[in-house]
């Protein structure tokens, strides 16, 4: 996909040589208004995740050779203008590209919304979709998502030519749960995936982290934010993981 912060940024130059682990993680977060009180907290830990993760990694005697961040942010289609739904950047090099990844995070502010329910599903949707890695030997898919809110069934999404959705979001939930599932890992690389959800227990939410393989549900309250959130368990998850 590409937008503002992919020409921005420039291409994503697969690294060369023998590696041991590469991981791709792409942080799914909701900016509209609600996310306000949290935001901070959440961009905070998103520009440490780097070092904790290496810090973690070595303890288990365990090293990353590559790590690519990607960010995507969304609104509500319903409510917001269709240039401020999505704002995303392509994969980033960490640490080598860490100022451009700290820059965009930085730069996200809470605002729009409108109605408790969200484009959750759209961000997901761009998520799957994200250039992973897939021509080295150890690989690890990571997608974790951040909101205190329900999302819009994608049925009411069909209307809507945001230009960042391109051809690249399922007609319904179950159609994104076969993309997930499938076996053959077109969109993503089946061994390889993983969905980390902080939200609510509300749909789409508990549907997916029953119903999808590879899923993960940790409980956030709605209109409070991710206050009980913690970036440990992601750090651990993956650390476990690889």
């Amino acid at each position: 996909m590409t937008d503002q912060y992919s020409s921005q940024y420039g291409s994503n130059d697969q690294y060369a040589g023998s590696l041991a682990y590469a991981v791709d993680i792409v942080f799914c977060i909701d900016v509209t208004g609600s996310m306000r009180p949290v935001l901070d907290e959440v961009k905070a830990g998103a520009m440490a995740f780097h070092d904790h993760l290496a810090s973690a990694m070595l303890q288990k005697s365990k090293q990353i050779s590559q790590l690519r961040i990607r960010v995507i942010a969304y609104r509500d289609f319903l409510h917001d203008a269709p240039d401020q739904v999505i704002a995303s950047t392509p994969f980033l090099r960490l640490p080598e590209q860490k100022a451009d990844f700290d820059a965009f995070v930085s730069s996200l502010k809470p605002f729009g919304g409108g109605d408790e329910p969200e484009s959750g599903l759209e961000g997901v949707a761009l998520s799957i979709n994200s250039d992973w890695e897939r021509g080295l030997d150890r690989r690890r898919h990571i997608i974790v998502l951040f909101t205190d809110a329900s999302a819009h069934p994608l049925e009411k999404a069909a209307h809507v030519t945001a230009p960042q959705y391109g051809n690249l979001i399922p007609q319904s939930l179950d159609e994104m749960t076969d993309i997930w599932e499938s076996p053959q890992g077109e969109a993503m690389e089946f061994a390889a995936k993983r969905l980390l959800i902080y939200a609510p227990e509300c749909y789409p939410w508990d549907v997916m982290s029953s119903s999808w393989s590879n899923t993960l549900h940790y409980l956030s309250n709605a209109g409070a934010g991710l206050n009980d959130y913690e970036f440990a368990q992601i750090i651990d998850n993956i650390a476990n993981s690889v």
